[in-house]
């Protein structure tokens, strides 16, 4: 047996030696699938199958990366370099590219992202005189990528009352015609939104059998990771490609399906068996990755599923710490609290920023977090925020490139005709886009033929567009012989750019011009990566679609050691030491907007057991007693998912604390108690410290080498702070953070200090009342 097998489980095995034919393997959280479907596809090329006729298609651009790196440890560089591995849309873009000539798109035809779909869609309905706050563009561009992804067509559309009623009970009539005009304006540039990559690669496989035949002859074996979260169009693309010989395996959990809300579908695995004959299945049972509280913990919820495959996950792991659960007064409480229990984690486990992650359900339960973890002055990373790629001088720069490569690109062109200023109005760029419609030609031709036209521009105007044609041809030619990083060095100097840039001398600019300087590094970086990768030849065009097709969590920028913050969405595939599930309340996790049917419970029920089972070692639940939402504090209430899991696997660690009472009588009409009428004594304090006196998470102040000095203290109005504090003492304070001493004026009870914080701000604190801490 190869060496390499014998870092498998049994269970792990069986599927791994499993050549041909069809199987799923059902793969609990932790339980290794990974490795399964490395070492499978090593198996395969062992036993003398040709990579070129291997298949492989991942969750993410970085699984496929470190599957491939895996894989070229045990087979070689050279031959693992041979495999068609990726992502969905990587995949199916390269196929695209081979054939777009048969659906008449340009073979370096530009991918829109959302930002880019979203301005042609608001283009579009201005264009049409439709009212913005019906026609929504996010809502439009939303609905849209639905149709694609069930496969419907504009044709198909039409065809089709219930959808057209369905919109215009929506009071959006004109969709079908948004839709149609979207889906010309894209094919006229050339362009292809993330949902056509999977629709045109339908319409190709469906409407040309010859294509069909020669993608089934070359994929050979194919396997499929994350199968739960496949939608329709997909589905039936692995369908297509598998019919011939029918060597497909795919890997995934259904306790593990949480993108319905874009198409994935469950029963794509739920009904695998009935799709194909003879299908072998394999349980990998074993959860390799956390402890036995957390897997029986979680197992415990999902359990109350009624949809789902049958399987027992297990660990043979230590037991581990119990799943910790803390309630908060507020949300800001809830992030001192997460904030505190990490600095303390780190102080007396010697652990790193890197080893904590905090989820939660929604993007807008961040901000409190952040808040805190700032004031401890922890590094944190936010994954899924505005990435590098979507910020405005990137997007400038990349308009650039985008139209060397496709003059048709209307987005591009119309982003950067008249940035920097060239004289070039939107009056005149509106005339372009009526011309072009007129002429049905790209704006660019129009341009690039101005002389021979009837557009009603003006001479003076008519010049600086010529002189902007002939600066993007120079650019063009250029594109012959160099490569990504030398042509757009010589793109951000000749256009302006850097000059635009550097005009601003606020931070904000210079920002900007690190932003700018960052991507020329990247750009150099790829192509000296590209330098190992057979038939590459680190092209602009290469380099666009490696942009068009990364994701926000493909790779780490900056620092390494911080806190990750994201949505449960996002944490998914992903692993940490120690997670926070925090906003653990009803209404918010599970949503409000999802607990309308069972079947969206149970996704809500699905994504609670994904985040649970991030966790390696120690997993915390938080919650709060009232939420700042939509700028009002609201009453909240425990998730039902917390009361779901058995008791045995939790430890309630909220410190005992008075409850809120807003009485609802007033006090004075039972009168008044005179003291010499009481007739019991009230009992002595004990000497020891009540319970919620001692040193909790919540309460664990900031430390550092030397003991922090309380200064100020509230038993009356008189002057009973300590007076230590002086010039140049530096301080904490719970709202404003780390903060230095820069006056002391005033005495007595209205002593004051003037400080400086680390965020810039300087505040005067009146000493009687403020929280101080000296740190030095």
């Amino acid at each position: 047996m190869e060496k390499y097998l014998s870092q498998l489980n049994d269970a792990q095995l069986a599927p791994t030696l499993q050549k041909d034919g069809p199987m799923i393997v059902i793969a609990g959280a932790g339980s290794g699938k990974t490795r399964v479907l490395t070492f499978r596809i090593a198996y395969l090329m062992s036993q003398g199958v040709d990579p070129f006729n291997i298949l492989a298609l991942t969750f993410t651009n970085k699984a496929a990366r470190e599957m491939k790196g895996r894989i070229a440890e045990i087979v070689g560089q050279s031959e693992a370099k041979n495999l068609w591995m990726g992502t969905f849309h990587s995949v199916f873009a390269k196929i695209l590219r081979i054939e777009a000539d048969r659906l008449g798109y340009p073979s370096n035809f530009t991918i829109y992202d959302t930002q880019d779909s979203d301005r042609l869609i608001s283009s579009i309905i201005k264009e049409m005189g439709l009212d913005k706050d019906i026609y929504k563009y996010k809502q439009v561009r939303s609905r849209i990528s639905s149709y694609k992804n069930s496969l419907i067509t504009v044709k198909a559309y039409y065809n089709n009352p219930e959808l057209m009623e369905s919109d215009a009970a929506a009071r959006r009539p004109k969709m079908g015609e948004i839709y149609k005009e979207y889906v010309e304006r894209c094919f006229k540039a050339g362009a292809m939104d993330f949902d056509d990559l999977l629709l045109k690669t339908n319409e190709l496989l469906t409407r040309f059998p010859d294509v069909l035949a020669k993608y089934q002859d070359r994929f050979r074996y194919i396997l499929v990771d994350e199968y739960q979260d496949t939608n329709h169009s997909q589905y039936l693309i692995v369908r297509a490609l598998s019919d011939r010989f029918q060597n497909i395996c795919v890997v995934g959990d259904d306790a593990q399906s949480i993108y319905a809300f874009r198409g994935a579908n469950i029963n794509n695995i739920l009904n695998f068996q009935r799709d194909y004959d003879n299908v072998k299945v394999f349980r990998l049972e074993q959860n390799y990755r956390s402890t036995k509280n957390i897997v029986n913990a979680a197992n415990s919820v999902i359990d109350k599923n009624q949809t789902k495959l049958d399987k027992v996950v297990w660990t043979a792991n230590d037991e581990g710490p119990k799943i910790k659960v803390h309630r908060s007064m507020t949300d800001g409480d809830e992030g001192r609290f997460v904030a505190s229990t990490i600095f303390e984690e780190k102080m007396q486990n010697q652990l790193h920023n890197k080893d904590f992650a905090v989820l939660y359900r929604t993007n807008a339960q961040s901000r409190a977090i952040e808040d805190a973890l700032r004031k401890r002055d922890i590094p944190y990373r936010i994954y899924g925020g505005l990435s590098f790629y979507q910020r405005k001088e990137i997007k400038d720069v990349l308009s650039y490139l985008r139209l060397i490569i496709n003059p048709a690109d209307e987005e591009a062109l119309k982003r950067i005709i008249n940035f920097p200023a060239r004289g070039i109005g939107q009056t005149t760029i509106d005339r372009l886009i009526v011309a072009a419609s007129a002429y049905d030609k790209p704006i660019f031709d129009v341009l690039k033929d101005i002389d021979n036209l009837n557009v009603n521009i003006n001479g003076g105007t008519r010049n600086k567009l010529k002189n902007f044609v002939t600066m993007i041809e120079s650019f063009q030619v250029m594109n012959q012989n160099a490569n990504a990083f030398e042509l757009a060095e010589h793109v951000v100097k000749v256009s302006g750019l850097i000059k635009e840039f550097n005009k601003d001398g606020t931070p904000e600019g210079v920002a900007k011009m690190e932003n700018i300087e960052e991507l020329l590094n990247g750009m150099g970086d790829f192509v000296e990566g590209q330098k190992e990768i057979a038939d590459s030849t680190a092209s602009l065009a290469e380099f666009l679609e490696d942009v068009a097709l990364a994701t926000d969590l493909d790779a780490d920028k900056g620092n390494p050691d911080h806190v990750a913050l994201m949505t449960i969405h996002l944490a998914k595939g992903l692993e940490f030491p120690h997670v926070f599930i925090v906003g653990m309340e009803e209404d918010l996790f599970p949503s409000a907007m999802s607990m309308n049917t069972r079947s969206e419970l149970e996704e809500e029920r699905r994504l609670f057991y994904v985040a649970l089972t991030r966790a390696e070692q120690q997993a915390y639940l938080t919650y709060t007693v009232s939420r700042y939402r939509w700028g009002k504090l609201i009453d909240a209430e425990p998730s039902r998912f917390i009361e779901e899991i058995d008791e045995q696997y939790l430890d309630n660690i909220t410190p005992i604390q008075e409850q809120r009472f807003n009485p609802m009588l007033d006090a004075s009409i039972f009168g008044d108690i005179e003291p010499n009428k009481i007739r019991f004594a009230k009992p002595k304090s004990p000497k020891f410290k009540k319970k919620e006196e001692r040193k909790t998470p919540e309460n664990f102040q900031i430390s550092s080498p030397k003991k922090m000095k309380p200064i100020s203290k509230t038993n009356g109005g008189s002057n009973l702070f300590d007076s230590k504090l002086t010039v140049g003492n530096i301080v904490n304070h719970q709202r404003f953070g780390r903060g230095e001493v820069l006056k002391i004026e005033g005495a007595g009870g209205d002593l004051k200090a003037e400080i400086k914080f680390s965020n810039g701000a300087v505040k005067k604190l009146l000493l009687r009342f403020a929280k101080l801490e000296i740190i030095s």
